[in-house]
């Protein structure tokens, strides 16, 4: 995204109803059951869905109490959680199998540590961390909204909310900003597809969600009534896993910035945090919004690379889009190596990674969200105070 000028940006964000989310949901309830069993186990669970067929592939490392008939169990409570109790894909009736295996001996030699050999990264990449003064969450405005449509309307859904009512999981919401000098001031255009019971009136629906959006945009932000585009197929019935087929990790611009950023290319979902896909993204998320948060810089990118079974990162990179408050970006690569330690097993011990905390990060983001009861640990900003005094503020 462009530091300065005018111009129009666009994010979006799907629902956990969206067959990849859906996906992504059972791979980190996988995940979790692990960690629960055994905090230090090893896990990179894939999954399929498709039309009443749920599939688990990858590698483990953990406890034999953890059993594929009790993941297969859980596959199904996260399916019911979701809401899918429908003739193409319902919690009840869907085939489940579940083929992880033990993790590659080879691997295991290269990440886990012995004698003077700290643990190693799991693989070699790059990852992004980004934040920006945009919103209150230091995240892009875009994919902010995005995701606060939708999970509005979830949270009605469940809660059982007469305003929502007919309206199935599966959901999908495309937010364009318009930006003027840098700085957003409203939208242009707004598009919501959402899954819904059949015979259901696309007026009716609506009527019903356009004042829903309009109260979680800023006031004044609302696009012409011209440009909002609700449901523009004219019906949505057949949606989830019976409409398209699901998989783990291909949500991963929604997962992150919304485009607005920069991305290694890595997925999250369903694995455990010695592997740096997940957890230096996170590292990386944390160290920019504690930038931004400090005031050293309005805007905040910063690249980690990682070579498989070293333990140290190869080069840590910041970019302040200009906006640095007179804030040297070589010096603040040092300051952010000698405030956090960087190798797996530095970023999963400060950021309390091996715990159960994975299924509410499979939908409407990663980052943004709030830190509390050990979740989202990434969204702290408890370096502020070490780097206003590094940088004398």
């Amino acid at each position: 995204m462009r530091d300065k000028g005018d111009f129009l940006f666009t994010s979006e964000s799907v629902s956990e109803g969206h067959p990849d989310k859906v996906a992504d949901r059972i791979s980190d309830t996988v995940l979790d059951a692990f960690l629960t069993a055994d905090p230090l186990a090893r896990v990179a669970c894939e999954t399929l869905v498709t039309t009443n067929r749920i599939v688990l592939a990858g590698e483990t490392r953990g406890p034999g109490s953890v059993t594929a008939e009790y993941l297969m169990h859980l596959a199904r409570m996260a399916v019911k959680d979701i809401g899918y109790d429908q003739e193409g894909f319902s919690w009840k009736h869907a085939h489940v199998e579940c083929h992880l295996h033990a993790q590659s001996s080879d691997i295991a030699v290269g990440v886990d540590s012995a004698g003077n050999k700290d643990e190693g990264a799991g693989d070699q990449g790059i990852m992004f961390g980004y934040a920006t003064t945009e919103t209150p969450s230091l995240m892009p405005a875009p994919i902010h909204y995005a995701h606060l449509i939708l999970r509005t309307i979830n949270e009605r859904r469940h809660a059982g909310d007469a305003s929502v009512a007919g309206l199935l999981p599966d959901a999908k919401s495309q937010v364009t900003l318009r930006y003027v000098d840098g700085k957003p001031v409203g939208a242009t255009s707004i598009v919501l597809s959402t899954q819904h019971e059949a015979g259901m009136d696309q007026v009716d629906i609506q009527r019903a969600l356009r004042p829903l959006i309009e109260g979680v945009l800023p006031e004044g932000w609302m696009c012409p009534d011209r440009e909002l585009y609700i449901n523009p197929t004219g019906v949505f019935v057949i949606g989830g896993p019976d409409g398209d087929c699901g998989l783990t990790g291909r949500k991963i611009i929604v997962d992150t910035y919304g485009g607005a950023a920069p991305h290694g290319g890595g997925a999250f979902s369903g694995k455990d945090p010695t592997k740096v896909d997940r957890s230096a993204a996170y590292a990386a998320r944390y160290l920019a919004k504690n930038v931004v948060a400090a005031g050293l810089a309005e805007r905040c990118t910063i690249q980690i690379s990682y070579a498989i079974g070293v333990a140290y990162p190869l080069s840590v990179y910041v970019e302040l889009h200009g906006t640095g408050q007179d804030v040297e970006e070589a010096k603040l690569e040092k300051t952010l190596r000698e405030l956090m330690n960087l190798s797996p097993r530095g970023i999963r011990e400060h950021l309390k990674l091996n715990a159960p905390i994975y299924v509410p990060t499979s939908a409407y983001g990663h980052f943004g969200r709030t830190p509390e009861d050990g979740f989202f640990t990434w969204e702290k900003t408890d370096l502020v105070g070490d780097l206003k005094a590094a940088f004398g503020r």
